[in-house]
């Protein structure tokens, strides 16, 4: 196996920049980041390219954004151009990661917890 052929197969540059047809940046700002939950809201289609077909068949359930990179084995980078491209042809859709609850007020629960006292 030859150094072209090993990088090739190891997401070298080459097969980066296949992957995301010479672009580094996607060409609509995508709101996504680490934490996004993606969401697939379309099937794979004939002549896809296959990181695409890939996303939407592990996005049947919301995954994160870092969660699809490390799944395919790709940089952040290309995942992000990956899903633009996705995002532009509503294949996908972006979601804010779930909130975590929000602890009730500390006076609120002294409160409650002097009023059940009482009783």
């Amino acid at each position: 196996m030859t150094l072209k052929d090993q990088r090739w197969q190891d997401n070298g540059p080459e097969r980066l920049y296949v992957i995301t047809a010479g672009r580094s940046r996607p060409e609509a700002e995508a709101e996504v980041d680490l934490v996004t939950l993606i969401v697939a809201s379309a099937a794979p289609g004939p002549g896809m390219p296959p990181e695409h077909a890939a996303i939407l068949r592990m996005c049947e359930a919301p995954l994160s954004v870092a969660e699809i990179s490390a799944h395919l084995g790709l940089p952040m980078s290309v995942v992000t151009v990956l899903l633009a491209d996705l995002l532009a042809s509503d294949s996908v859709e972006a979601r804010a990661p779930v909130q975590a609850a929000r602890l009730p007020d500390l006076e609120l629960l002294e409160a409650v917890m002097h009023g059940l006292q009482k009783l």
